[in-house]
C-alpha cells in the first residue's frame, strides 16, 4: 500500500492550529487566575489600610484560594487572626504551611516563629516553650530566647530565666546583671518563706556581687538581718546601699531608722537622714527623720521632729507633708479637726501611690517588677506626689 503524503501535508496545519489554540487558551485561563488573585490581594490590603479587618480577612481567603500555594498570603491571613484574637484560626493557617513540603527553610523558619506567637497570645506557655525552642540556631532565636524569658518570668521559674538571660548576655544582646540579680532575690525570698534563712542570705549576697549598684539585694539582705536579730548588719548593709545608690533611699528609710534604733546609732543615723534629705528632699525620708527625731528627743517630744513637715513646705508644696503637719496641730476651732484631717488624708492617698514609668500602673506600695506590663525596675523610688 502506497504511503499518501496528501495526509501529512493536511495534518501539519491542522496540528499547528489546534496547538496555538490551546496556549492561548492555557494563557488567556493564567492571565486570567493571576489577574483575579492580586486584585484578591490589594483588595484586601485596601481593607485591612482602612482598618476594616474583616473584609481584608475574606479578601485574603479568598486570594488564598485563587492562589493556595502562596506564601505571603498565609502569612498575612495568619497574622491578621492573631491581631483579631482568632488564635485557633492563625495556628491552623501556620500549621498548614509547616506542613508544606515545598516550602522554603527561610519561610519554613519564619513560619515556626508565628506558630510561636499564636500560642503566646493564646497564654498557651507549654506549646509556645516548645515552638520556640524549635528556633535555636535560626535568625529568629534571639527573638525566642527573649520570649523564652518571658514565659519563665511568668511562670517564676527563675534559674531557667536566669540561664536564659545568661545565654542572651553571652550573645551580646545586653546586659542582664540586674535582672539576674532580681532572679537571686526571688529566689532568697522563696527560701526566707520556708525558713531557710541562711540559704536566702547567701543568694542575696551573690546577687549583690552580680550586681553590686542594684538596690534590691541590700535592702532585702538588710531586712532579712533585721529579721533575724542581726540590726548592726543590717545597719552597715544600708550603709553601702548609700555608696552605691543614693537616690534609692526613700526605699529604704523606714529600714535604716529601724536598724539604727535597733542597733544603738540613732543619732548616726539621724545624721545620714538629714544629709540624704539635704541633698535629695523626700516623702519618705522625711517621715523618717520625723519619726526618728521623736525617738531620740528626750521624753519623746515630737514638736521638733514634727517642724520638718513645715521646712518642707517651705521649699515643695507638697499636700502629704501639709496633712501629716495637720494631724498633730490643735486648731482655733478644734471641734472641726477631724472633719478637716478626713478630707486632707483623702484628697492625699492617691498622691502616696508609685507609678510605673512604662505603662503607668498605679500601685499603693512600691514593686520591683510592675504587675501591669512585667517590667523590671519601672517604679521610680517615689511617689506620685514628687514626680
Amino acid at each position: 500500500m502506497d504511503f499518501d503524503l496528501t495526509w501529512v501535508l493536511l495534518g501539519l496545519p491542522a496540528a499547528f492550529i489546534l496547538g496555538w489554540a490551546a496556549s492561548r487558551f492555557d494563557l488567556r485561563q493564567l492571565r486570567m487566575e493571576n489577574r483575579q488573585a492580586p486584585k484578591a490581594y490589594f483588595k484586601g490590603l485596601n481593607f485591612l489600610l482602612n482598618e476594616q479587618q474583616d473584609q481584608a480577612i475574606d479578601a485574603f481567603i479568598e486570594a488564598v484560594q485563587n492562589d493556595p500555594d502562596t506564601s505571603e498570603l498565609h502569612f498575612a491571613l495568619g497574622n491578621l487572626f492573631r491581631r483579631r484574637g482568632e488564635y485557633e484560626r492563625a495556628v491552623r493557617v501556620h500549621e498548614h504551611l509547616l506542613s508544606r513540603g515545598d516550602l522554603s527553610r527561610a519561610d519554613r523558619e519564619r513560619a515556626q516563629h508565628a506558630l510561636a506567637q499564636d500560642f503566646l497570645k493564646a497564654g498557651l506557655l507549654d506549646r509556645a516553650e516548645q515552638a520556640l525552642r524549635q528556633l535555636e540556631d535560626t535568625p529568629f532565636e534571639a527573638q525566642a530566647s527573649l520570649a523564652l524569658l518571658a514565659i519563665f518570668e511568668r511562670s517564676r521559674d527563675w534559674p531557667q530565666a536566669a540561664r536564659i538571660a545568661q545565654k542572651l548576655e553571652d550573645a551580646g544582646q545586653g546586659s542582664f546583671s540586674a535582672r539576674q540579680a532580681h532572679y537571686l532575690c526571688e529566689q532568697a525570698a522563696s527560701e526566707v518563706s520556708q525558713g531557710n534563712n541562711a540559704a536566702a542570705q547567701r543568694l542575696l549576697e551573690q546577687a549583690i556581687a552580680t550586681a553590686p549598684q542594684a538596690p534590691r539585694p541590700h535592702i532585702d539582705l538588710a531586712a532579712l538581718h533585721l529579721r533575724v536579730g542581726e540590726a548592726a548588719s543590717a545597719f552597715e548593709t544600708l550603709q553601702g546601699l548609700l555608696d552605691v545608690a543614693p537616690r534609692s533611699l526613700p526605699l529604704a528609710a523606714r529600714l535604716l531608722r529601724e536598724a539604727g534604733l535597733a542597733c544603738g546609732r540613732g543619732a548616726q543615723t539621724l545624721t545620714l537622714l538629714r544629709t540624704s534629705y539635704a541633698h535629695d528632699p523626700g516623702l519618705d525620708v522625711l517621715d523618717a527623720i520625723v519619726a526618728l527625731s521623736a525617738a531620740e528627743a528626750p521624753g519623746g517630744e515630737t514638736q521638733g521632729g514634727r517642724d520638718w513637715y513645715v521646712k518642707h513646705l517651705e521649699h515643695e508644696p507638697s499636700l502629704v507633708a501639709a496633712a501629716k503637719w495637720l494631724a498633730g496641730e490643735k486648731l482655733e476651732h478644734e471641734q472641726f479637726h477631724p472633719q478637716v484631717q478626713r478630707a486632707l488624708d483623702r484628697a492625699a492617698q492617691p498622691l502616696l501611690r508609685y507609678r510605673c514609668a512604662a505603662c503607668g500602673f498605679e500601685a499603693t506600695q512600691h514593686f520591683w517588677q510592675c504587675p501591669g506590663c512585667q517590667a523590671w525596675d519601672s517604679y521610680p523610688a517615689r511617689r506620685i506626689e514628687e514626680l
